[in-house]
């Protein structure tokens, strides 16, 4: 399936930052999605949506350099995607620090600074140390920067990942689930960081979801994946129950609940006001060359859900006068 708005890479002569043309990603026998045009633009914000196993956090890994495409290309910043770009940062889904690694936050910050290579001279230790402070007051970290990572709450620890994903200054920034297992304060918190980061240096977003309710203002774009086949563009264009339906070959509802719109009947292990999900790494991608877990089987008796886009001005539709569920995009 293609979509509308994926081809349309010169314009306004402006080279996206990432670009996909025809790509296609397989292993083995399975292909995972195929035929993806994708463009993306400085300052843009895409979210990367769909079940488990349909080659979201895949296509990170592609943009990462760590698979290779079947078919078709990438490029970032202009340049063939390769291991080791310093125009990408990455965000990895929260994790807590085992007890005993003895590591700050500043040292963990440190290693997006010079991870990738050996050796810095007097001036090099100089501006390393610039460019750390310089991030943990980005984040707002000054407090807790210096203290063991163990000693942290998994908010801290977040905040700290995105600076270590951002003290690189790159020009796209790719993030795995960087909400999962944070509370609703930690999990806007660090969605604020991310996107006064886009916005002030016109960083590119790619943002792996199943929770989208909490970024839906700050989505321009949203890419959905399900079962081979794709769809891209607004939120509006895309969370109807007409094109979910189409997308996973069975009804789906898209409803408007209290602010929110839920997507009821895919199959999603998710309830339907936005319970915890497993994680595609713990479910088969958590190393570059392994294919993801196959994705849920919906049926007509599974009313889980995912929730989707919540803000009533970017959302489309305006909620009932009472606040009733009201279905987006109904099918005539």
């Amino acid at each position: 399936m293609s979509d509308s708005l994926s081809t349309d890479h010169g314009r306004g002569g402006v080279e996206p930052v990432v670009r996909l043309d025809a790509a296609r990603l397989s292993y083995g026998d399975r292909t995972l999605w195929q035929g993806l045009d994708l463009a993306v633009r400085a300052g843009e914000f895409v979210a990367i949506l769909g079940p488990n196993g349909t080659g979201k956090t895949s296509l990170l890994k592609v943009l990462l350099g760590q698979v290779q495409l079947a078919a078709g290309s990438v490029r970032i910043a202009g340049a063939p995607a390769r291991l080791g770009n310093p125009d990408i940062g990455y965000i990895p889904q929260q994790k807590s620090f085992e007890t005993g690694v003895q590591l700050r936050g500043v040292d963990l910050i440190g290693l997006g600074v010079d991870g990738h290579h050996w050796g810095l001279g007097l001036r090099g230790r100089r501006e390393r140390r610039a460019k750390i402070a310089a991030a943990v007051t980005a984040v707002g970290a000054e407090r807790f920067a210096h203290a063991p990572l163990e000693s942290m709450s998994g908010g801290e620890q977040q905040r700290l990942r995105v600076a270590q994903a951002l003290v690189g200054d790159p020009k796209v920034l790719l993030c795995d689930e960087p909400l999962l297992s944070l509370d609703l304060a930690n999990q806007r918190l660090v969605a604020e960081l991310i996107d006064r980061r886009r916005r002030t240096h016109g960083t590119a977003v790619l943002f792996v979801t199943h929770e989208i309710n909490p970024i839906l203002p700050l989505v321009d774009k949203v890419l959905y994946l399900v079962d081979g086949k794709f769809r891209i563009g607004t939120p509006e264009e895309v969370m109807t129950s007409e094109v979910l339906s189409e997308l996973y070959r069975t009804e789906v509802d898209v409803l408007r609940v209290r602010g929110r719109l839920v997507v009821v009947g895919t199959g999603d292990t998710i309830d339907a006001l936005g319970g915890h999900h497993e994680s595609e790494a713990a479910r088969g991608e958590s190393t570059p060359n392994a294919p993801e877990s196959e994705p849920a089987t919906a049926t007509a008796a599974n009313e889980h859900a995912t929730t989707t886009p919540e803000s009533a001005s970017t959302a489309g539709e305006p909620m009932t006068a009472a606040g009733e569920s009201e279905r987006v995009g109904v099918r005539s």
